[in-house]
């Protein structure tokens, strides 16, 4: 949960407001105000490009999804991970919401699909809520799921693919095999870490 000050801000958008006051004052004091213009003006207009482009490649990708759900084979890919997903979560029973969120979040993850993966670790992450009490302190299946989150084992990274493609890549496939290789090697060390924190909290409390 974002830390929110009394007048409904949170710190981190106190933050962005802070650097762009400081970065337009000192644009307009060395004089650069016209090229800030232009730049903010333009990355606009890519943005806005990027994502009507990023929409075909998201739409066929959730199209995919949805014949696969259709199909079965997202239910047997749920069960094929089900065993490992139970030892990384060993606190979340086997037919609790939680773990389907989880199962269905980290698939959409190894498809490269974050912004369809998103909405389910955000539901995973109330219902781990949940069965930790409700508490404001996460709970070790909590830090868990962020920590897979954020190292983001992918298989098909789709976005950065139609990201390529957009900018006219002769060959946008090419980084399959390197983001594999790169999100096993920071997904198995956000384990060992997340491990290693866990079990030394765990001897500091038997002391």
């Amino acid at each position: 949960m974002r830390p929110y000050a009394r007048d409904g801000i949170t710190h981190d958008q106190r933050v962005g407001v802070a650097m762009f006051v400081i970065g337009m004052v000192y644009a307009a004091l060395h004089g650069t105000m016209e090229k800030v213009n232009q730049a903010i003006f333009r990355s606009a207009e890519e943005a806005v490009t990027i994502c009507f482009g990023l929409i075909s490649v998201l739409f066929f990708w959730l199209g995919i999804m949805k014949i696969a759900e259709k199909s079965g084979l997202l239910r047997h890919l749920s069960a094929f991970f089900k065993p490992l997903m139970k030892r990384l979560f060993p606190e979340v029973p086997g037919d609790h919401p939680a773990m389907g969120y989880i199962l269905s979040n980290t698939i959409a993850n190894l498809f490269g699909l974050g912004n369809a993966a998103t909405p389910m670790g955000i539901k995973a992450m109330e219902e781990l809520k949940k069965l930790n009490g409700g508490k404001n302190e996460p709970s070790r299946s909590m830090i868990t799921l962020l920590a897979l989150n954020t190292s983001g084992l992918t298989l098909v990274p789709t976005t950065v693919i139609a990201i390529r493609m957009k900018y006219g890549s002769a060959s946008p496939t090419d980084i399959v095999g390197t983001t594999l290789i790169a999100t096993l090697c920071t997904t198995f060390s956000a384990l060992l870490i997340d491990r290693y924190f866990y079990y030394r909290r765990k001897r500091k409390g038997r002391k």
